[in-house]
């Protein structure tokens, strides 16, 4: 089963986002609104999956470089009301996987994290076939 932190400030969003992937059998070890919790929990329970609100990732532009080294090997979501190009940009460039979309609809945000895990293995299977070792979460 694959394990999932959430950190977001607002408590109501980290439940509905944990319930919805209790219901997708993944196993939410934590949730927090503190990015020094976030990071602790990371670095515990070596989760798969960080959903991380943008807002807690832009107040604080050191939470996401601790979170990817506590965790190299998770998948990094940000979670939004809203995206522009400018904002998909600077998260793909500070490490982020994927994107998913307040409010919560169920199979968009199951099918999301499918997407990167599946494009995760299908780059780790890749460079094993051509000999050269993964990079965590790349």
């Amino acid at each position: 089963m694959l394990k999932a932190v959430l950190f977001d400030g607002n408590a109501i969003a980290r439940d509905l986002l944990a319930q919805i992937l209790t219901n997708g059998s993944y196993e939410v070890v934590g949730g927090t609104n503190s990015g020094a919790k976030a990071i602790s929990l990371a670095t515990r329970f070596q989760p798969h999956i960080i959903c991380i609100n943008a807002e807690q990732m832009n107040e604080d532009r050191e939470v996401l470089p601790a979170l990817l080294q506590a965790a190299p090997k998770a998948l990094i979501f940000m979670v939004s009301v809203q995206f522009d190009a400018a904002m998909l940009q600077d998260a793909h460039q500070r490490g982020v996987h994927g994107f998913i979309v307040k409010p919560f609809n169920e199979a968009t945000v199951l099918n999301t994290i499918r997407k990167a895990v599946l494009t995760l293995v299908k780059k780790h299977q890749a460079r094993a076939s051509s000999g050269t070792e993964p990079d965590a979460a790349s």
